[in-house]
């Protein structure tokens, strides 16, 4: 079962020993800031967790699954995640 955001504000708050409005601001505002950075092109590193970066996905052509026929897909930015090697030993144990 995933985690949702109120039990992890409320873990997060019960392990700074703060509130967790504190705890849901904190949250909020990591979000922001990763969002501002990688709009603007940076690679964003959470220590212990990963890396998230942008990439480009070139255009390409594709099929519609009910049809059959070949449409073009449009080039897009991607957000790619690459897990921290202490994440991945840690599940791989």
């Amino acid at each position: 079962m995933a985690m949702t955001k109120d039990q992890l504000i409320a873990d997060i708050a019960e392990a700074i020993d703060a509130p967790k409005t504190t705890a849901r601001n904190a949250l909020e505002q990591l979000g922001q800031i990763v969002a501002d950075q990688l709009e603007n092109g940076a690679e964003i590193t959470l220590p212990g967790i990963g890396k998230l970066k942008v990439t480009e996905r070139p255009a390409r052509t594709g099929r519609n699954p009910s049809t059959g026929a070949a449409i073009e897909i449009a080039a897009k930015k991607v957000i790619k995640f690459v897990p921290a090697k202490s994440l991945s030993d840690s599940v791989n144990k």
